[in-house]
This record gives C-alpha cells, structure tokens and sequence, in this order.
C-alpha cells in the first residue's frame, strides 16, 4: 500500500463493516472516534449531537458515572503499578560490593554479589558498599604539600621541639555494617584515629629520630596503633598502610635548623676521617711494638743463651786447665792472637828469621779482609815487627773469650820473649 494512496487514513464512503474494500489502512478519524466514545460512555455522556446537548433538559443535564467501566480501568493501573512497585526491589551487587538491607531503615541482611531482591521501598532499602577500594585521607595537608593544615601537622617531640609532620593514611572496609551503622563520619574517625597515633609515637621519640633515621618506624608503629584504636571502636575499617610524605622543622627556625645539621653533618664526617686515620695508624703501632717486642725477647734469648754457653765454656777451660796449664795457656795464648790479628789488615813478619824471601799475596789477603768486614788499608804490606812472634798469616776464625787475665798475658808475653832470645 501506498502512503501517496488517497485512501490512507480515510476510506471515503466505504464502511468498514460493509461489503466493501477491506484491504486499506484503517480510519483514523474513526478510531478517534471511537475512543471518544467510549470515554464519554466511561462517563455516560451522550454522544449522540454534535456539541454535546442531550436531549430535552437543553444540555443541562449532569453526566452519568459508569462506575462499573471506572473500576475496571483502576484495577488494570493498580495491577500495573503493583508489578512495577514490585520490580523496583530487584538490585545488582558487583563482585567487589555487599549489599546492606535496611528494613524500615534498621539492618536487615548483608547479601553477598548477584542479582538480589528486596521488599520494595518504604517497606525495605538497600546500600552497596565498596570493600575493596583504597580510600585516602591525608593529614597535616589537603591535596599537595603546599597546602597545610597546621592545627594537624604541628606535633611535640620528647625533647620539646616542635615538628611538622605531614602523612597520608590508606584504609580499605572489611565489615560493612560496623562501617554503615556504628559510627558517623568513618573517615573523620580515621583522620581523627591517625592523627592521635602519629602524636603519641612523636610525644615518645626525639626530633632526630623523627625527621631522620625513625621515619620508617614511626609509619609503622602508627599503622598499628591506628588499627588497634579504629577496632577499639569497631568502625569496620583495615588500614592498609601510613605514608610519611613530609617530616621537618616549623619554617620560623628552618634556616637555624639547617644550619645545625650542616654542622652536624661536619662533625660527624670529622669522627669519620679521626677513625679511619687511626684505623690506619693504631694497627701499624701495634705491629710495630709487636715486632720490637719479639725483637727484645730474641735478643734477651741470645744473650743469655751466649752467657750460659760462655759460662759453661770458661769452666770446661778451667777444668783443663787445672790439669795441664802450661798446655792450656800457650793454647788459649795462640788462639787469642789468631782472633786479634784475624780483625786486622796488617801482615807480621819475623825479621830475625831466614832472610829468604817472603811471597805475600796481596789478593787473598784483601779478599780474606773484605769477607771479615774489615775495612782493607792503604799500604797491605805495612809490617810490625814484635820481638818473639812467628810469622802468621791472618786468617778468619769466629770470634772467641778471651779468659786470661791481663797478669797471666804479661807472664805469657815474657816467656815467649826469653824463648826467642835463646
């Protein structure tokens, strides 16, 4: 069918329960019409005359009530409203959610993700609450640093200085109902809670281990203690970490702070170069008094052992010579002259002897000298001439006591003397 169809919407003078063409569009202007009709029946209004009038009263008379078509219609829109007051209980929990059913406004139920029903409103409600979204307060300032709160960051020290401390406190819920039901304003209890923490771990410590070294342990032990304060009061609330974002001194005094941190920070690297010099020095010391001491005792050791040794030596020569003296003093005699004359350059020569000639040689003599340590002289052939000596040839021998006394060289001197005469 055509919408350029002259027919449409008005068939002309067909009639629809007549014989002829029911295969066009229907009338509008006859459902309207109708529906007119059946509105002013609904009333019992006669729609018999263009205009409205009646019949014989003129139009004036009043419009009948069809009470049995009203009631009917009223049943259908109450039905409607029913099953749509009905449908209006019907919610969905997300997965990361608890519904929380309130029943004329008191806790009902905690119904766990999916699609849930309740009782519809007044008769039940119904809140979602977030349990695993992070929520943030931050104390001692709002948004960025620059933004303090100063009632909030300005705490006490032990040691009676004064901080600004700036922190941030991550919570996530774990009951929803103590989150919803027991207290008002869960996050001003967090940042209330925070805030009592951080100042009862800061009144305890020193202003040091504030700004310095203890920022690590006073997050931590204020996350503990906020905890315990937040199920104290059962708020439903885990708090999942306390973030120090700013710790130092009140602005008034910054500069005389940094001021002393620098000269801190000097005297510390002082301590630091005074240790490590005497690290390097306090050892070698040590070492060094270490080895004059084994040096000392090695040295008592040698002397002692060459005093008994030359103590045993003078009474086993006693001994001897106790039983041959003659022999033992002309042997103590030659060996003393070899020691003596073995430390010199010089060369003796007995010139009351043959008077062959004499073959020195001058360089064993100054190879024997140089290997004895003594120092060689300008003229090597340098001769003495005792009155009772034998000619000898220096030779190096190791040193020996002498045990005669200087009585018994004297009378050793002379016999050898009256010896060479003879």
């Amino acid at each position: 069918m055509s919408l350029n169809d002259p027919k449409w919407g008005n068939r002309g003078g067909g009639d629809n329960r007549g014989g002829g063409d029911n295969q066009g569009p229907p009338d509008l202007e006859e459902l309207w019409r109708d529906f007119n009709r059946r509105l002013s029946g609904m009333f019992g209004r006669n729609s018999g005359r263009p205009g409205g009038s009646g019949g014989g009263d003129g139009g004036n008379r009043l419009p009948e009530f069809n009470f049995r078509q009203f009631g009917g219609g009223i049943g259908l829109i109450a039905a409607f409203g029913a099953v749509v007051w009905l449908a209006s209980g019907f919610y969905i929990v997300d997965a990361s959610q608890r519904g929380i059913v309130l029943q004329f406004g008191r806790f009902q139920e905690a119904t766990e993700p999916g699609l849930r029903w309740r009782l519809p409103y007044p008769i039940q409600t119904h809140e979602l609450v977030n349990l695993t979204g992070v929520r943030t307060v931050e104390i001692g300032y709002r948004g960025s640093e620059r933004n303090k709160v100063l009632k909030e960051a300005l705490m006490l020290t032990d040691d009676e200085n004064i901080v600004n401390i700036q922190f941030a406190v991550q919570y996530i819920l774990k009951d929803p109902q103590q989150y919803l039901f027991n207290n008002r304003g869960a996050d001003d209890s967090v940042i209330q809670a925070a805030e009592t923490a951080v100042r009862e771990i800061v009144g305890k410590s020193k202003m040091d281990f504030v700004l310095y070294e203890g920022r690590e342990q006073v997050a931590a032990n204020a996350q503990k203690l906020t905890q315990e304060i937040l199920d104290r009061y059962a708020t439903g609330i885990q708090v999942s970490k306390v973030t120090m974002q700013n710790a130092q001194p009140p602005e008034q005094v910054q500069a005389a702070f940094d001021d002393a941190v620098k000269a801190g920070q000097d005297r510390e690297r002082q301590k630091n170069e005074g240790q490590a010099y005497a690290n390097d020095v306090i050892p070698r010391a040590r070492g060094a008094a270490s080895r004059l001491l084994e040096e000392a005792d090695a040295y008592k050791g040698k002397v002692v052992a060459q005093a008994e040794g030359d103590a045993s030596r003078f009474k086993q020569i006693l001994t001897e010579y106790a039983k041959a003296p003659e022999v033992t003093r002309q042997r103590m005699y030659i060996d003393t002259m070899q020691q003596v004359l073995s430390n010199t350059s010089k060369v003796m020569v007995d010139a009351k002897g043959s008077g062959n000639l004499l073959y020195l040689p001058l360089d064993k003599l100054m190879q024997v000298t140089a290997a004895a340590g003594v120092p060689p002289s300008t003229d090597p052939t340098q001769v003495a001439r005792p009155s009772s000596t034998p000619a000898t040839e220096s030779a190096v021998t190791p040193p020996r006591v002498d045990a005669l006394s200087g009585e018994a060289r004297t009378r050793e001197s002379t016999r050898n003397r009256e010896r060479g005469e003879r």
